[in-house]
């Protein structure tokens, strides 16, 4: 009995092996902290002792290896149907990646929480909103989320998810404040156009870009330059998506 308990926790830890690497949260992390306003900055200052937003972007990846925290596995990823919208699909017992970042907002703008308990669901949303932007991350359990689907990275053995994950972003060979800096210059009726609709949306968004991305290699398959040249400018447009609509939830939630 005990035995099949275990197993049953670890289940939704099981789903996913990566999570939008260190690079890719950083990235949106130092995106968003150019576009704070004020008031948001002195909250955060507070709650984070000081420590920026990329620097706190992992700490939801950091704290996997620790079971007492196996409850939250699943909150860094949904499943539905590619050809549903996920308001309309049927929602996981484990909770997902929307359930999650609305948990975390209630839970950090009521004052009369616990301090401890508003740092922790802050760390949280910061990297559960990169998560939400990394596409694969909305994807098909069945095969999940990519990771079942093998191919070859540069003659290196990957998947389909962890070329999303770490591969495209790492191979590009620039750090995550350089990658920030080219990619945080847009114009203000631009980042209005980006920062627009709601967490809703933008999943669907995310779950849309994860089908052409299944459609992007076959089992197997040997991915390298031809494949970065096309998708690169696909990542780079989702980390300043990520970037600039966490700025607009922290704004809303600091108000």
């Amino acid at each position: 009995m005990k035995k099949t308990t275990f197993l049953l926790v670890l289940l939704p830890l099981c789903i996913f092996g990566n999570f939008w690497g260190k690079t890719g949260h950083r990235v949106t992390g130092q995106i968003a902290e150019n576009h704070l306003k004020g008031k948001t900055k002195r909250a955060l200052e507070d709650l984070l002792d000081g420590r920026s937003l990329a620097f706190v972007s992992t700490y939801a990846d950091e704290i996997k290896a620790d079971r007492s925290f196996s409850k939250y596995s699943a909150w860094h990823y949904v499943n539905y149907p590619l050809d549903m919208r996920y308001e309309d699909a049927e929602k996981s017992e484990y909770g997902d990646l929307i359930v999650a970042i609305e948990q975390c907002k209630e839970i950090i703008k009521n004052s009369e929480n616990s301090r401890k308990e508003r740092i922790f669901h802050l760390k949280m949303l910061i990297h559960l909103i990169g998560d939400l932007h990394q596409p694969m991350h909305a994807s098909r359990v069945e095969d999940k989320g990519g990771n079942d689907i093998q191919v070859q990275w540069f003659s290196e053995g990957s998947n389909l998810h962890r070329v999303w994950d770490k591969n495209l972003i790492e191979s590009y060979g620039m750090t995550y404040t350089e990658l920030a800096t080219e990619l945080d210059w847009v114009s203000r009726k631009e980042r209005k156009k980006i920062q627009g609709g709601t967490i809703y949306d933008w999943v669907d968004e995310s779950h849309q870009i994860c089908a052409e991305i299944y459609e992007s290699a076959e089992v197997g398959e040997q991915l390298g330059y031809q494949y970065t040249y096309k998708y690169n400018d696909l990542l780079f447009a989702q980390l300043q998506k990520g970037g600039l609509r966490l700025a607009k939830v922290l704004n809303e939630l600091f108000a």
